[in-house]
């Protein structure tokens, strides 16, 4: 084999799951068919969930810094400022939530972040490196590229996006629908004569066309704007062009936009692969489902796919895991996704207002078989849901997560004795916080609760379930 993973695509699915994997000590290499990163802003709010994941990863103070909250919407018309709007429900953060409402990073910053971490745990990418084909056995996977010659890996992960060739190639259908048959233009520009402190909405009317919206970007001197346009137009995604199409929907004149960063145009849909493994390849990303961009659930569905999959992966090539595990992938993220996109199309619709179903912190793993709920009267969460932040015995719990173990909670009971625990785990043991309730919680490496219990009954049996027969050493950091 030449690497254990190859992550095909470098946008932040694959380079998550790069950065995952490096501080697993699993060997894996990113290809991407591109020269560079992608240089657009695209997906560029972060939830809140996510920013956990980066807390997680490593990154979160780079993409605290690199970016900024997401200003108010002021309404124009007629070249006058006629009102303000908020695009999000407020929220405000708390004890077991420390991050509250979305984050704004250009999506070429994150990717940036993202690349400089892989890098700095022994990661790499290659560029310039497109898949054209593939073919699996029961030992791996061989990888064709364009420019000629292959790679071996015993797994595949397609992070490619919408256009995935290695879905196409495996003959794995995409499901979905046209959400708006309307095109959008969604531009990186560089603009003169426009405050900051706003993000910009030219309502449509009259000879206008459709709408247009002018987002100063947090952390750069961009702009991102996004423009909409009649069923079957050709959308003109030159300077000249977009220059006209800013002129004749607002105040601005033409030479007032200086610079094209990045251009792009697409109408919006919504699609779910059919299934998210074939063998030993696995769909991630937009390779597995394509959003409309409102709401903000695209990039942030993507990343938590790897965070998903990351451990599993882990779990089954460095320590012994049944390779079943794998099937789990699918199990949990296919029907995530699967809401993440009627979430979606309801937010571009109008249907529903950005707030507190976008934050994707009530999003969890109650139905599926790494859950165990063996508790007859529950108090707090449920085995499934994500672990929330508190402080116990003077220990703040994300800081106790972060890394790749897994973690046994002791919350108003004590720590059990002879009962197994996964070989790389750390112990808490402390009075009950509120969100919790009473008990014993085995937190996976993803940050869910795989197993909750009042008594330690059972939990060596879900372990030896999940992660295979116990290993002759158990060690632990106890907290």
């Amino acid at each position: 084999m030449d690497t254990d993973v190859l992550i095909v695509g470098a946008g932040p699915t694959g380079l998550a799951l790069g950065i995952d994997l490096a501080r697993r000590g699993v060997a894996a290499l990113v290809v991407e068919r591109a020269d560079t990163l992608f240089p657009g802003s695209r997906g560029k709010g972060i939830q809140p969930r996510t920013l956990e994941v980066f807390d997680d990863l490593g990154v979160l103070d780079a993409i605290r810094e690199a970016g900024g909250d997401y200003p108010v919407q002021m309404i124009w018309r007629d070249g006058q400022r006629v009102g303000e709007h908020r695009l999000f429900d407020p929220a405000e953060p708390s004890e077991g939530s420390p991050y509250a409402g979305p984050w704004m990073v250009p999506q070429w910053r994150t990717q940036e972040i993202l690349f400089a971490r892989l890098t700095e745990l022994g990661g790499r990418v290659a560029f310039g490196r497109e898949v054209v084909g593939l073919d699996q056995d029961e030992d791996g996977v061989t990888v064709r590229f364009a420019a000629g010659g292959s790679l071996r890996a015993r797994y595949v992960v397609a992070a490619d996006g919408g256009r995935s060739t290695v879905r196409r190639t495996l003959g794995v259908g995409m499901t979905g629908e046209t959400v708006d048959p309307n095109p959008l233009l969604v531009a990186d520009l560089r603009i003169a004569g426009l405050d900051r402190d706003h993000w910009h909405v030219f309502p449509p009317g009259g000879e206008a066309g459709g709408y247009l919206a002018i987002c100063p970007l947090a952390g750069t001197d961009d702009f991102q704007v996004v423009a909409q346009f009649p069923e079957g137009t050709s959308v003109d995604l030159s300077l000249d062009g977009i220059r006209k199409v800013l002129a004749t929907r607002s105040h601005l004149a033409p030479e007032d936009v200086t610079e094209v960063g990045w251009a792009s145009d697409f109408r919006p849909r919504a699609a779910l692969a059919d299934r998210f493994r074939a063998g030993r390849v696995f769909l991630a990303g937009d390779a597995a489902h394509v959003h409309s961009p409102a709401g903000g659930q695209g990039l942030n569905t993507s990343v938590q796919d790897t965070y998903n999959l990351g451990w599993k992966l882990g779990a089954v090539l460095r320590d012994g895991a049944p390779a079943a595990l794998l099937d789990t992938y699918e199990e949990e993220r296919r029907p995530v996704a699967a809401d993440m996109l009627g979430l979606s199309t309801s937010v571009h619709r109008g249907e529903t207002r950005r707030g507190e179903a976008t934050q994707q912190l009530g999003l969890g793993y109650r139905e599926s078989t790494l859950t165990a709920e063996t508790r007859a009267t529950v108090d707090g969460i449920r085995a499934g849901d994500r672990a929330p932040d508190a402080t116990v015995a003077g220990a703040r719990l994300f800081d106790v997560f972060r890394g790749p173990h897994w973690t046994l909670l002791a919350l108003g009971t004590k720590t059990p004795e002879t009962p197994r625990t996964p070989t790389s785990v750390r112990i808490v043991e402390g009075p009950s916080p509120e969100a919790y309730g009473t008990g014993l919680f085995l937190v996976r490496p993803d940050g869910y609760v795989g197993w909750a219990g009042a008594t330690p009954e059972g939990l060596t049996e879900y372990v030896e379930r999940v992660l295979g027969d116990p290993p002759a050493q158990n060690p632990s950091d106890a907290t």
